[in-house]
């Protein structure tokens, strides 16, 4: 297996659909690393050579921030606009939805299971 930025890549997939493994790779930016490098997309990871990983490798390390310093940075991010106390940081503080999302319905995903509401006791009845 081909290791690229920590992450094993899988053989049986072509190059471009294969760096999309790497958090923080999509299929747009996959297009741009290749073309970059001078890869055919259409490659499978099996039949890359040493030559082809080493400039891959070299493009990733050089342009793209990836993986850990990624996911370092969005949560650095996040804990900023929760000091500055934005709007997206109260609602990121609140576990609500951050982006315009209406929650009177909806939001389970964010907001959790719903909590059931407590009955209350019927008072005695008068005879």
């Amino acid at each position: 297996m081909a290791r690229i930025a920590g992450i094993d890549l899988p053989e049986n997939k072509k190059v471009l659909i294969a760096l999309t493994y790497i958090y923080g790779i999509g299929r747009s930016l996959s297009t741009k690393i290749l073309d970059k490098a001078n890869v055919d997309p259409n490659t499978k990871m099996s039949n890359l050579s040493e030559d082809e990983l080493g400039r891959i490798r070299a493009v990733i390390d050089n342009s793209v921030v990836v993986e850990g310093d990624l996911r370092k940075q969005i949560q650095l991010d996040i804990k900023r606009l929760m000091e500055i106390q934005s709007y997206r940081g109260l609602r990121h503080r609140k576990s609500l939805p951050v982006r315009g999302q209406r929650t009177h319905t909806n939001a389970r995903t964010r907001k959790g299971p719903r909590r059931a509401t407590i009955a209350k006791k019927k008072a005695p009845g008068k005879k």
